[in-house]
């Protein structure tokens, strides 16, 4: 029951929010939301139900070991989100706020889906929950980047539907009754035709890491981070990115079974560091410090590829740091959104003097910096200490 209340509850308040009168309080149901799914993940993370063989949605494990980061992080985020909307009174919110809620419940959704078919209808639909929420400012550059992002999205939703059709049609190959439930394609190990599967992983490896950003498929990215509002850009960068990364280890236990673990690891290894290598290059010429973000979290989602690939302690370690880059790029960008804000610029050359305009985010996007950058005692440190160790 609790895990159902994770997605209903965001859902009735996205409802609630269409249908409140008033912009000036409308927005209060973001924290009002994000207090009660925080209680629930951690509820859920404390006392886990059971799970029930064969079901569609189930808070197993790995549910249960990133939803609490998505819960704080979006709590954070609707703290931000009231005073943020309180300044821009111009605008309706209506819309804005909704979003951002069906988004909440979408990502529970999906990191609750136990069956293929149910992954993909969540990660889709949050990925269209999010081309409003980046088109807010409606000027012409975040048009781009929506647009950007909903042609690059729909390359994903594809692949990733078609992986999806071929890993049942592996099921059935073989006989077996199409069962896409992740229980029932496990069970089934290595009697799913082998080739399909490979095309299958291949589509929905494409697919998925499209929606995290994984290099080359990472070209939405900055354009998005760039142009969205800070709270967007940092449930993109700490939220929409742990789910995908979710949907590919849950189709990877499904290929490990049928085929062995060395396709898979190889793949996702190789991934990994090439987008490392990309979002260094790119790093070192970006002078907008919102696009370097952007790359900052292609580099991450390469070191989540990375320690997934490893297995074992790696995917611990992946798991850790999933949760420090999680809550570290949000600060980032709610601080960064601020800066830029009170500089009207948001190149490096251009922003000076935040020490005494926004003091308290100036020091918040420092102390960021330095956790990303994995520089110590900050969690990030500890979590690529523990890659490179599984390594």
């Amino acid at each position: 029951m609790k895990e159902i209340l994770l997605i209903a509850v965001p859902f009735v308040a996205a409802v609630a929010a269409l249908l409140w009168p008033k912009d000036e309080t409308r927005p209060w149901l973001l924290p009002a939301t994000g207090v009660m799914h925080t209680v629930l993940a951690l509820w859920l993370l404390l006392i886990p139900p059971p799970v029930t063989p064969g079901a569609w949605l189930a808070s197993d494990a790995l549910a249960r070991a990133v939803l609490p980061a998505v819960s704080l992080l979006f709590l954070v985020c609707s703290a931000y989100g009231v005073t943020y909307l309180r300044l821009r009174r111009e605008r309706s919110n209506r819309i804005f706020v909704a979003a951002l809620l069906a988004l909440l419940g979408l990502m529970s959704l999906a990191l609750q889906a136990q069956h293929l078919g149910l992954l993909w209808v969540a990660v889709e639909g949050a990925t269209l929950a999010t081309v409003p929420l980046l088109h807010f400012n409606r000027t012409a550059r975040a048009v781009e980047a929506a647009w950007k992002y909903l042609l690059i999205g729909g390359t994903g939703v594809a692949l990733s539907l078609l992986g999806s059709f071929c890993l049942g049609y592996a099921s059935l190959h073989e006989g077996g009754g199409g069962d896409l439930t992740f229980a029932a394609l496990i069970a089934q190990g290595t009697t799913l035709s082998h080739p399909w599967v490979l095309i299958a992983w291949v589509l929905l490896l494409t697919g998925y890491a499209t929606k995290m950003g994984l290099a080359p498929m990472h070209t939405w990215k900055p354009d998005a981070y760039g142009e969205a509002s800070g709270i967007v850009g940092a449930l993109l960068a700490g939220g929409m990115t742990t789910t995908a990364f979710v949907a590919v280890l849950r189709v990877r236990q499904v290929v490990d079974t049928a085929v062995g673990d060395e396709v898979t690891g190889r793949t996702l290894l190789v991934l990994g560091l090439f987008s490392m290598v990309v979002a260094a290059l790119f790093l070192l010429g970006t002078p907008d410090f919102k696009r370097m973000l952007a790359y900052s979290s292609v580099e991450h989602m390469g070191i989540l590829s990375v320690g997934a690939a490893l297995g074992g302690v790696g995917v611990w370690a992946a798991l850790f740091h999933l949760w420090t880059n999680s809550l570290t790029k949000g600060a980032l960008f709610l601080s960064a959104g601020n800066m830029r804000r009170a500089a009207g610029a948001s190149t490096m050359s251009e922003v000076s003097g935040m020490a005494v305009l926004t003091p308290l985010s100036a020091r918040i996007f420092v102390v960021g910096v330095l956790a990303v950058t994995a520089c110590p005692p900050f969690g990030p440190f500890f979590s690529e200490l523990w890659i490179v160790r599984a390594g």
